[in-house]
Parts: C-alpha cells; structure tokens; sequence
C-alpha cells in the first residue's frame, strides 16, 4: 500500500487552519530572527494534508562583537537538520503516535523576509527531508513582511528529482549542467497550497459581527423584525470590502526593488569570480602548450642524435589547472532574482490596474462626460 501512495505525485498541500495561525504565530513572534519547526500529518492520494506543526526550540547565543543576530538566524536557518533537532522531532513523533494523532513527517517550515527565501539554508534542509526522513515532503515559507501588508504569503516548494541527483553528486560545473540540463528554474518545485477549516468553523466565521454593540441589545419582537433591513446590513469580516481599493503604494516595493538590485550586483559579483577562474584556466593552458611544444622539439633533437626521449606527460606535475568554482550560488541568486522580480510584477500590476480605474477622475481633461 505504501509503494501504491509512493508512485502517486503530490499535487497539493493542505493546511489546516490551527497550523496555520501556530506558524504565523511563531514567525512573528521571531520577526526578523529566521524561525523554523517541523510539520507532521499525512499523505492522501497526492495532497499532502498538514495537521500539526511545532516549532524547533531556540538556542541561546550569546551577544559577542554585535554578531548575535546573525548567528541567531544562521542557527535557526540551521535548525531542521540539527542533529538535537532531529532527536527532539523523532522524540515528538512517537509521542503523537501513543496518543492515536498523526505522526507521519510531512515537512518543515520557515520564515521569510521580504520574498529572500532562496538561498542554501533552503536547499539542504529540504535535501534532509526529501532524501533522510522523508521522500514526499514540503517545505512551507512564511513570508512574514509581505503577510503585514494584509494579504498572507504562504508557499509550499519541493527540489526537482533532476537537481536532488545534482546535488547528491555534489559537481555544479559547466560540462555537468550542460549535460543534464540544470537550470536554475529547475531548483524548486511550487506546489498549491489551501487552507482547509471544519464545516462548523467555516459557519461560525461567517456568522461574525463586524464590532460588538456597545449597548445592550433588545430581543426581537418578531421574525420579520430579524429579516428587518437593518438586521441585513450587518455583514461578518469575510464579506468583500473596500480595502483591496487603497491606492497608497507602501515601501513594500521599494525596499523590494532594492533587494532586487543587490541580487543582481550578487550576480555580477559570481560572474566575475567565474570570468576570473577562465582566465586562469586559459593562461595555464597555454604554458602546458608552450611547454609541451618545447618538449616536443627537445624530442626531436634527441631523435635526431640517437638520445633517450624525455616523459611528454610531465607537465601534469609542473603544472597545476585552477579547480571551476562550484555554479550552484549562481543558480541560487538567479533564482532568487526571478522571485524578486516576479514580486514586483505582481504588486506594481494590482497598482497599475487600480490607477488605470481611477485615471479619468484623476485626469480631468480625459474624463468622459
């Protein structure tokens, strides 16, 4: 049965609602501290249901030179593939077992800021579950500063199998992703996410009031005095708003856009070191050509007056070629690039659309009459 569920892609993932608001929780509560914790839950039939989550508990780092938030995000960033991490989520595992709850490692989950998620933190613990704990599991980001604009930002991503057997290999030169075709849109898989809530739940949030009264509230005389227009303009928090109208354009694009260009200097930065590794790699070349081409006429010289011919292949041990620097942070940072930009995209498109509504009373000489 389990080799039946196994050959069954993952199509979705689905969270439940108490999970989702354990994860937001922990998230801010860590904001701008990097937080991470451990999903458990289930697999059905390609949807991968989340049901629980606990955070990995937090190590204390003590303040030495202004470095302490740095280390504390790069510990927390590490969390998942602790090895005291690891002993305390199996430890959790077998206690959700002996109380009958559901205890099958689905994944973990961490916090981002701003859309910076993709970088190699990601990729190992994801490589850790995928290929230690757990074939079929996610990696759910939270991203923290976008969610504070009012729309939540939670994603679920898995690696490819292409860039799993990559990386498992561990060589990201140039031969090697020419052959395999690697790409860097080839990283990480996005799956769709939901937010699943009880029936009960679901009724009982629709049937919220807007603010409570301030005064006490009279029965009814009659039912016509509930079905009353008065009683039909009262409207629970989940009926549509004018909220999603505001025009205003926060930092949230600009701080973006900075980003943006960091990652792309980033960018510049790795194409120089590779640019510099080709230089060397051609000077070289050419002292193993000189010198092979001289030791080619020594050769013939000795040829010539009947001498002993010297070793052709000695130049393997004067010479040493530079070793190609590893493409993977490249792959990462354009990546990265195409999440900042697809950010920008979609904000500057709801903005633009908005503007474009509102452009003839804001124009008044292309106003229609």
């Amino acid at each position: 049965m389990a080799d039946i569920l196994r050959d069954v892609p993952l199509k979705a993932v689905q969270v439940e609602a108490l999970v989702v608001m354990k994860m937001i929780k922990h998230c801010s509560q860590a904001f701008p501290t990097t937080a991470t914790g451990f999903l458990v839950g289930m697999d059905k039939q390609g949807t991968l249901e989340t049901t629980n989550a606990f955070p990995f508990p937090t190590v204390d780092v003590p303040n030495t030179e202004g470095h302490h938030d740095n280390a504390a995000s790069n510990l927390a960033a590490a969390a998942p593939r602790a090895k005291a991490n690891v002993n305390y989520q199996n430890e959790m595992i077998r206690n959700l077992r002996e109380v009958n709850i559901d205890a099958n490692n689905v994944g973990w989950y961490t916090s981002a800021n701003m859309g910076n998620f993709v970088n190699l933190n990601l990729i190992e613990n994801q490589y850790h579950y995928q290929k230690d704990l757990n074939e079929r599991t996610v990696a759910i980001i939270h991203d923290v500063s976008k969610s504070s604009q009012g729309s939540l930002s939670l994603r679920a991503f898995r690696l490819s199998p292409a860039f799993m057997l990559a990386y498992k290999e561990n060589k990201f030169t140039t031969e090697i992703l020419q052959k395999s075709n690697l790409r860097y849109s080839d990283i990480i898989m996005e799956l769709p996410i939901t937010i699943h809530n009880s029936h009960l739940l679901t009724s009982f949030l629709h049937q919220l009031p807007k603010s409570p009264s301030s005064s006490e509230l009279g029965f009814p005389a009659s039912i016509t005095e509930l079905s009353s227009s008065e009683a039909k303009a009262v409207r629970g928090p989940l009926y549509p708003n004018f909220d999603s109208l505001d025009l205003s354009i926060d930092p949230y694009l600009e701080k973006t856009c900075d980003l943006l260009l960091d990652s792309i200097e980033s960018h510049h930065t790795e194409l120089n070191n590779y640019q510099y590794y080709q230089r060397q790699l051609a000077r070289e070349q050419n002292k193993i050509t000189a010198w092979q081409a001289k030791r080619k006429a020594e050769n013939a010289t000795r040829t010539a007056t009947k001498q002993p011919l010297l070793p052709e292949d000695e130049w393997q041990r004067l010479f040493k070629l530079p070793t190609e620097p590893s493409r993977l942070e490249q792959m990462l940072n354009s990546r990265q690039v195409e999440q900042y930009a697809r950010q920008v995209d979609g904000f500057t498109a709801g903005v633009t659309s908005k503007m474009f509504a509102v452009k003839g009373n804001l124009l008044p000489g292309e106003a229609e009459p």
